[in-house]
């Protein structure tokens, strides 16, 4: 089988040189170039890994109107990415977007109702969709198996200098809005569209005082509670967490959930092969750039036809809505 020519454009988002990375290590696809349309920022980064080698393309109009060029991994800054995503979308290309959508609803549900007439795949850039320790407690919800589920927690801090803050300080919800989308993509998953948000965004260190960097969102569904709590200064290593508790059980994706190794699960009775109390239940270990790589796979098997892509633009969508309705923006 050929191989797909693929592409990108932006190299300012965090996951940027691991996507790029993935798409140069598949042996599905073959990485046509880059577009960047920072110089300075091309400058600065084209003589390190992974992108010294690689071939740059002067304007954007250069990938989007090579017919060739099947599918393209947009990865610029949050600021910049939904624009950019709107036009590759525009041109008929696949695109592997990553996350948030923007802050302009209007114009995600325009980039999402194009890319659904004309039927090419537009996937979101949430690794933890393909992590065996989130694809556990998801089809434990779905299945009934911890009963009805009344609470879900999640802990996703980290730590981020001056001028990220700056950077990131321009969108409402600061540190929320960068990565709480991680952790909405698997609550609405697990649960549903909330009924009502609650978010208690603070800035405590006063760095940059307009950027939020101690934050939490609360989700209100008919019979649960969701809490995600994003702060931006906690020590390194962060110990990220994700509980989830119900009636016949509770799951927590122990700490830190990446890479996770165990999930803590506690049963009010036996069940499902599993003992009464509480056990260890071990996940495979799974590093970030192996997580960057099956999400290329998934969606190289939805372009191809072979499965249906493994959320729905439908799902892209409620998760955006779920995050700039917290962060003010709808």
């Amino acid at each position: 089988m050929d191989r797909m020519r693929v592409a990108q454009v932006g190299t300012r988002h965090g996951h940027a040189a691991g996507k790029l990375r993935a798409m140069l290590d598949s042996s599905e696809v073959d990485v046509v170039g880059v577009y960047e349309p920072d110089k300075e920022q091309r400058a600065k980064v084209a003589s390190a890994a992974p992108w010294n080698g690689i071939e740059w393309f002067e304007s954007m109009e250069g990938i989007l109107a090579d017919d060739s060029i099947v599918l393209v991994a947009s990865e610029g800054a949050n600021i910049e990415s939904l624009d950019q995503t709107e036009a590759l979308v525009d041109a008929g290309k696949h695109v592997w977007y990553d996350k948030p959508a923007g802050q302009n609803w209007k114009q995600w549900q325009r980039v999402v109702e194009t890319a659904r007439g004309q039927g090419t795949q537009l996937q979101m850039g949430y690794m933890f969709r393909y992590h065996e320790g989130f694809c556990q407690v998801a089809d434990w919800i779905h299945s009934g198996f911890l009963g009805d589920v009344y609470g879900l927690r999640a802990h996703m801090s980290t730590n981020v200098g001056e001028e990220q803050r700056r950077r990131v300080g321009v969108h409402p919800g600061g540190m929320f809005y960068d990565l709480a989308s991680h952790m909405l993509d698997q609550v609405v998953w697990m649960l549903g569209r909330p009924i009502e948000t609650t978010s208690f965004f603070r800035n405590h260190t006063g760095i940059v005082p307009e950027f939020m960097d101690n934050t939490v969102g609360v989700f209100e569904f008919e019979k649960a509670l969701a809490v995600i709590d994003i702060a931006a200064m906690e020590v390194r290593p962060p110990a990220r967490r994700f509980e989830v508790y119900g009636t016949q059980g509770s799951a927590t994706i122990t700490e830190p959930f990446e890479p996770a190794t165990n999930i803590r699960l506690c049963l009010a009775a036996a069940a499902g092969g599993y003992a009464e109390g509480e056990q260890n239940v071990p996940v495979n270990p799974q590093s970030r750039q192996s997580l960057y790589e099956l999400e290329l796979a998934s969606l190289l098997g939805a372009i191809r036809g072979d499965h249906p892509p493994d959320r729905s633009l439908d799902h892209e969508l409620l998760v955006q809505e779920t995050l700039i309705r917290i962060c003010g923006n709808l």
